[in-house]
């Protein structure tokens, strides 16, 4: 009998290790993938979580050497300049928060390791994720919430279309953290102890702002401050260093705390408000990806979780739009509803469905 083949994604941490352990022992034949998708404009400035740095390189090497794997670099950088860089920027000058992740998991670390596995002959890819794959009754692929809520990925993977669900396997979403680098420590691997990469893994420095300007070659203009009626309050730096509940970073003397409520790039201003202006009961999203559903219906119930580390609120659909977008409400006002940002729906512990945040209903 021959042996399966699956490609996995190798980021030199202990995730993407152990998963390619796990699959060795479970009898497929493995062959080990980094993907350079970055490639840091100086040395100073490069990061061990950066897609394809030497140190990651050097890293997953020598696992795969220890695990007796093949072992693959592939150079994606082009796909990740074009899907992810310029994304995030663009969406930044628009006055959006974007989700790079999102984007990254469903147009570089799936689909060209997809086209990459093709070429190797392989039937599945795996990633280290933690989450896990299922089919439903009605015949859909669909990603079921890792055991571990702290360690849960799904939010970040809500994108990825069922073909891609269908050739993926994502081995350590059954264990735990710890139960991961106890495995890698067990069996000798030698990122048993690696920390976790920083999460945008293209800006090490966290320098936002300074990244869109050397990308783009755009001076961001001051602008307003103003409050929900027009009053202006002060200036600000320029809409780019602003999120939708910042209240961080205002240099405003206002007497009592104030808080970002809306970002306006027409005509470049930062509306400011008081705490219970960040709250919405609703909100409308759009390019919906249908995964464990089929379609929305107007009056479902559902869990929706409006970003990354958000618990997840009760909801329902309450209008679905002729051009598909869709309006959501929640049963408690949510706090910094964030345009740009993913909306993950969920049903029974399983993603329904997910799309980007248009703006927030009152």
């Amino acid at each position: 009998m021959t042996r399966k083949r699956v490609v996995i994604g190798m980021s030199g941490g202990v995730d993407s290790s152990v998963a390619a352990y796990l699959l060795k022992k479970a009898g497929y034949e493995v062959l080990g993938v980094t993907m350079k998708t970055w490639t840091p404009v100086s040395e100073s400035a490069d990061d061990p979580g950066l897609g394809g740095s030497p140190e990651v390189i050097e890293d997953a090497k020598e696992v795969a050497r220890a695990l007796g794997i093949s072992y693959y670099v592939v150079d994606f950088q082009r796909d990740f300049s074009d899907y992810v860089v310029d994304y995030f920027t663009q969406e930044y000058l628009e006055g959006r928060t974007p989700n790079p992740c999102v984007v990254c998991n469903r147009y570089v670390k799936w689909e060209a390791l997809l086209n990459k596995a093709k070429e190797l002959g392989a039937d599945y890819i795996a990633t280290g994720h933690y989450a896990r794959i299922v089919c439903l009754e009605n015949g859909r692929y669909a990603l079921k919430t890792c055991e571990v809520s702290a360690k849960d990925q799904t939010y970040a993977l809500y994108n990825l279309t069922q073909a891609q669900l269908a050739h993926t396997l994502m081995p350590v979403g059954d264990y735990n953290k710890e139960e991961i680098r106890e495995i890698a420590s067990k069996i000798g691997l030698p990122v048993a102890d690696k920390p976790d990469s920083q999460e945008i893994c293209f800006i090490p420095d966290h320098d936002y702002a300074n990244f869109i300007r050397q990308r783009t070659g755009k001076e961001v203009c001051q602008g307003n401050f103003v409050t929900a009626g027009g009053t202006v309050v002060g200036q600000h730096r320029g809409i780019i260093h602003y999120t939708i509940g910042q209240r961080k970073g205002l240099n405003l003397s206002m007497g009592r705390p104030v808080f970002v409520t809306e970002i306006r790039p027409k005509t470049n201003e930062v509306v400011i408000g008081d705490a219970q202006e960040v709250f919405a009961s609703a909100l409308r999203c759009t390019k919906i990806n249908y995964m464990g559903i089929e379609k929305f219906e107007e009056g479902m119930e559902l869990l929706a979780k409006i970003r990354y580390n958000h618990k997840g609120a009760p909801c329902w659909i309450e209008k679905v739009l002729p051009d598909g977008d869709v309006i959501c409400r929640f049963a408690q006002p949510q706090r910094a509803i964030t345009p740009g940002q993913a909306v993950v729906f969920y049903q029974e512990g399983y993603v329904a469905a997910g799309g980007t945040i248009v703006t927030a209903v009152k």
